[in-house]
C-alpha cells in the first residue's frame, strides 16, 4: 500500500495487526479500566512508512479546513502531530505534562486566533485530548477538530468535529468487576503515564 491507500478502518486495523500493535492479555488502560485488548500504536508509529500512511490519511480527512498548527499530547500525540503537520504543510506543537499538569513548552506558543488540530494516536476517554482542547481555548485558538488513528470510545467524547481512522470496540471493565482479575490474572500497564 502507498501512502495514500488507507480509505478504509479495515486497512488501518489490517496495518496495526501486521505490525503486532494489536494486543491481547490483561491491561490496565490510562483511564484506569482494565480490558483483554491493548492497541500499541508506538509499534505502527515507530515505521516510518507506516507513521506517514496513517498520518496522511488523517490529514486527508481536515484537508477541507484550514490548519494553522497541528498539536499532539506527548507520549502518543508526538509522531502523529508531526507526520499530519507535514502532510498538511503547518507547523507540529506538542503538549507535555509537568507535574501532572498539560502544558506547551520548549518555547511553542499558540498565536491568539490560530486554527488548531489536536491529533492523537487513540482516544478511550479523551482525557489527555480534552485537557489540550483547554489549553487550546485558554491561548486563544481555534479548534478546527480532532483526529486519531483509533478510537476507542464507543462515541466522540468531544465538542468539536472528530475524525478517527478505526473505530475499534474493546470491552473495557472498572477493576471491581474485571473477570479477568477475579480469575487471578494481574494487568500489564503499558501506557506511557504515570500509573498506566
Amino acid at each position: 500500500m502507498t501512502t495514500t491507500d488507507i480509505k478504509a478502518a479495515g486497512e488501518t486495523e489490517e496495518r496495526l495487526k501486521r505490525v503486532g500493535a494489536l494486543l491481547e492479555g490483561h491491561f490496565q488502560l490510562t483511564s484506569g479500566l482494565h480490558s483483554n485488548r491493548y492497541v500499541q500504536c508506538a509499534k505502527l508509529l515507530s515505521l516510518p512508512q507506516e507513521a506517514e500512511a496513517v498520518s496522511r490519511a488523517l490529514a486527508d480527512r481536515f484537508s477541507n479546513v484550514k490548519v494553522d498548527i497541528v498539536l499532539g499530547p506527548a507520549l502518543g500525540g508526538v509522531i502523529v502531530a508531526h507526520e499530519v503537520a507535514r502532510a498538511l504543510g503547518t507547523p507540529c506543537l506538542f503538549t507535555e505534562r509537568k507535574e501532572g499538569e498539560m502544558q506547551l513548552r520548549r518555547g511553542f506558543e499558540i498565536p491568539k486566533g490560530s486554527q488548531v488540530l489536536v491529533v492523537e494516536d487513540v482516544v478511550t476517554t479523551g482525557g489527555s485530548v480534552k485537557e489540550v482542547l483547554q489549553l487550546v481555548r485558554d491561548a486563544g485558538g481555534e479548534i478546527v477538530g480532532v483526529g486519531s488513528i483509533v478510537q476507542r470510545a464507543a462515541s466522540s467524547p468531544f465538542d468539536v468535529r472528530y475524525e478517527a481512522l478505526l473505530a475499534l470496540q474493546v470491552t473495557a471493565w472498572d477493576p471491581s468487576e474485571c473477570p479477568l482479575c477475579a480469575e487471578g490474572s494481574a494487568p500489564v500497564k503499558p501506557g506511557s503515564r504515570p500509573g498506566s
